[in-house]
């Protein structure tokens, strides 16, 4: 499941470092985020799509691996998104 452009700006827009930012690993996530709940919204109502659920975890696994990421280069950052984003606890 893809994301509305116009949601996809505002996510781009909110997250971005500078003016024309979208592949910076806050925006990375933050799209990431917001597709992965899209799914997860998707197979409330099917609950037997195996394939996009693979998908669903290859995104959470690249996710992770961008979190990892920025907890090592910029943690100021790292917790800005996560509070953000109420990915942790």
């Amino acid at each position: 499941m893809s994301i509305a452009p116009e949601k996809k700006t505002k996510v781009i827009k909110d997250f971005a470092t500078a003016k024309n930012d979208t592949g910076s690993p806050e925006v990375q996530i933050a799209l990431l985020t917001e597709r992965i709940n899209n799914l997860s919204q998707h197979f409330d109502t099917h609950k037997k799509d195996h394939h996009s659920r693979r998908g669903l975890l290859i995104m959470v696994g690249r996710r992770k691996r961008l979190l990892e990421y920025l907890k090592t280069t910029n943690n100021d950052s790292y917790l800005a998104v996560i509070k953000k984003l109420g990915l942790r606890k």
